[in-house]
């Protein structure tokens, strides 16, 4: 990535003992290193989120070319069809067999012609008499 070297890399320590000194050189490095594993972390992270929208992105494209595919193969089957039995065969969704306002009147009549059915009534139970207080004299 950086291409450095194994000369690059003494001369890098040398200095960094230099300015860093002896005895805090573990603990430099514990940062360095944890530093460094953050920024492999959301490196990774980004990676793995811009991989994903490449993936989504082809799997649109093969969608809309396996789409334009079926079509083709559809109309293509359709039209050997025709040419068999000398009639035009169907190839999308079937027509509205009626229009709304005959669906309406279809509906009405069906309802009239309908006896309606009671509705079910609720078996009665007895029902419980509050207790009775005596009555309080008057004084």
């Amino acid at each position: 990535m950086f291409d450095i070297g194994a000369a690059e890399l003494l001369v890098i320590i040398i200095v960094a003992v230099l300015v860093i000194g002896p005895k805090d050189m573990p603990l430099a490095m514990r940062h360095a290193g944890r530093w460094i594993g953050k920024v492999r972390r959301v490196s990774s992270h980004f990676r793995t989120g811009i991989d994903a929208m490449v993936r989504e992105a082809e799997l649109e494209d093969m969608e809309k070319k396996w789409k334009a595919q079926n079509e083709e193969i559809m109309k293509r089957s359709a039209a050997q069809m025709e040419a068999e039995k000398g009639e035009p065969v169907m190839t999308g969704p079937p027509p509205v067999a009626a229009p709304a306002a005959d669906a309406q009147s279809a509906v009405t009549e069906t309802a009239t012609s309908v006896e309606p059915v009671p509705a079910p009534t609720k078996p009665k139970t007895a029902e419980p008499t509050p207790p009775e207080t005596p009555a309080k004299p008057k004084e």
